[in-house]
C-alpha cells in the first residue's frame, strides 16, 4: 500500500468515527452512501478533508445536498480550527499591513485547501447542531459591499447565542480562524 493510499485509509476510517459518534449531525446519510460519494469523486475532496483533518477542523458530514446528493462536509471541532487562525481575511487585506504581517489570509488559505468559508447562514446551520466558538471566533464569507468598504464578517457562540460582528479586513487574532465547507 503507498503512502497516500495510507493516508487516505487511515483518514476514512477517522471520518467514520466521526461520523458515527455524532448522528444528530447527519440524521439522513448512511456512511456507505457518504463512503461512496468520497470514493467517486477522487483523491481532490480527500486532499482537502485531509488538510482540514490536518489543521485541526475535525470535519465531519452535516447534510447531504438535495439537488445534487453531494455530502456537505464542515469544520465541526469544538473551535476554530487551531492550523487557521492568526490570519486576515484576503490578500488584499494582507498586502495592505505595512507592519506585523499575518503569516497569511483565510480566504487564501482557503481556496488552497480546496474549501469555502462558511456563509452567515452555513455557520447559523452548524450552530443548530452543536456549540461552536464558545472562546475563538471564525471568519465567515464576507459579502461585497461590506469587504469594498475594508471590512469582513467573522462570528462565534456566546451567551446562549450566536454573533455576527465586523472588523476590518487586515485584522487578525491569535483566537480568530475560519471554518470550511465541502461538498463532496
Amino acid at each position: 500500500m503507498t503512502r497516500s493510499a495510507h493516508d487516505h485509509d487511515s483518514l476514512l476510517r477517522t471520518l467514520e468515527a466521526r461520523f458515527r459518534q455524532h448522528p444528530h449531525r447527519h440524521p439522513d446519510a448512511t456512511w456507505p452512501l457518504v463512503l461512496d460519494r468520497l470514493l467517486q469523486v477522487g483523491t481532490g475532496a480527500l486532499a482537502s478533508l485531509q488538510q482540514m483533518e490536518a489543521t485541526g477542523g475535525e470535519p465531519d458530514v452535516i447534510g447531504l445536498d438535495a439537488a445534487t446528493g453531494q455530502a456537505v462536509f464542515c469544520d465541526c471541532a469544538a473551535e476554530s480550527p487551531p492550523g487557521r487562525r492568526s490570519l486576515c481575511y484576503d490578500r488584499a487585506a494582507l498586502e495592505s499591513r505595512k507592519e506585523h504581517r499575518p503569516a497569511g489570509s483565510a480566504l487564501e488559505m482557503a481556496a488552497a485547501m480546496g474549501i469555502e468559508l462558511l456563509t452567515e447562514q452555513q455557520y447559523r446551520r452548524l450552530q443548530e447542531l452543536g456549540s461552536f466558538d464558545l472562546k475563538t471566533s471564525s471568519w465567515i464569507a464576507t459579502p461585497a459591499p461590506v469587504r469594498a468598504l475594508g471590512g469582513a464578517l467573522f462570528c462565534d457562540r456566546r451567551y446562549g447565542q450566536v454573533f455576527t460582528y465586523h472588523n476590518g479586513a487586515s485584522s487578525y487574532y491569535a483566537a480568530r480562524g475560519f471554518r470550511g465547507l465541502l461538498r463532496a
